[in-house]
C-alpha cells in the first residue's frame, strides 16, 4: 500500500503530519502489510508549511512511485486551487488510486479538480459555508469527523484527519491494527461518532 501525501506552501502541519504518523506507525507495527507513506511536493524541493514549518518532500509530482491512496491536506489553500499543475496531478491520481482523501480545506482542492461534484463531503467547520457557496453541487455534511462517499473520503481539520487516517488503517488492514496504532500513539480511538 503506497500512500502519497501532497504538500504545498502553507499546508497545515498536523493535517499532513498527523496522518503521516498514523500510516508510518501502522507500517512499523505490521511490516508484513507493507504500508509505505511518502510526502510529495510540486518539485520535491523544500516547502514552507503553515507557521514557518519547513519540510522536504520525498518526491515531486513527476517522480513518485505509483500510489494506492492520495491524501490532500488543508491549510492556506486558495493559491494552490489556482495551481494548474497541482490540480491536474490530483485529477490524474484520482483515476488510478484506490482511495482519494483530504483533510480540512484539502477538500477545496478535490472540489476544484472536480472530484466532489455530486458527492458528499466535509471540511473544517469554519469553512463549510464557503465550500457550500463555492461548490453548490457538493452535499456538505456537518458535525462529522469524516465522510466516506465511495472511494472519496474527506475529513474535518487536524484531529479529525488523524481519526480518518486511523479509520483508513482499519480499512486497508483491519480494526485491530488501527486500535494498536492508536494505542502506540496514545491517541483515543475510535471516536464516539464518525
Amino acid at each position: 500500500m503506497n500512500i502519497g501525501i501532497y504538500l504545498y506552501p502553507d499546508a497545515e502541519v498536523l493535517d499532513f503530519a498527523g496522518p503521516y504518523e498514523v500510516f508510518a506507525t501502522a507500517g512499523r507495527l505490521s511490516p508484513d502489510r507493507d504500508i509505505q507513506v511518502c510526502l510529495i511536493g510540486e518539485t520535491g524541493e523544500m516547502i514552507t508549511a503553515r507557521n514557518g514549518f519547513r519540510v522536504v518532500p520525498d518526491h515531486g509530482l513527476d517522480d513518485h512511485p505509483p500510489l494506492d491512496l492520495m491524501l490532500v491536506p488543508g491549510g492556506i489553500h486558495t493559491r494552490e486551487m489556482h495551481n494548474p499543475k497541482a490540480i491536474d496531478w490530483i485529477k490524474r491520481q484520482a483515476q488510478t488510486v484506490k482511495l482519494v482523501t483530504s483533510v480540512c480545506t484539502g477538500a477545496f482542492l478535490l472540489a476544484e479538480a472536480g472530484l466532489l461534484t455530486g458527492r458528499r463531503a466535509t471540511t473544517h467547520w469554519e469553512d463549510m459555508t464557503d465550500l457550500r457557496q463555492s461548490y453548490p453541487d457538493i452535499a456538505v455534511v456537518d458535525n462529522v469527523r469524516w465522510v466516506k462517499d465511495g472511494t472519496l473520503i474527506t475529513s474535518g481539520g487536524i484531529a479529525a484527519g488523524i481519526d480518518m487516517a486511523l479509520y483508513l488503517v482499519s480499512q486497508i488492514a483491519d480494526e485491530a491494527l488501527a486500535r494498536q496504532t492508536a494505542r502506540q500513539m496514545e491517541y483515543p480511538w475510535p471516536p464516539k461518532s464518525a
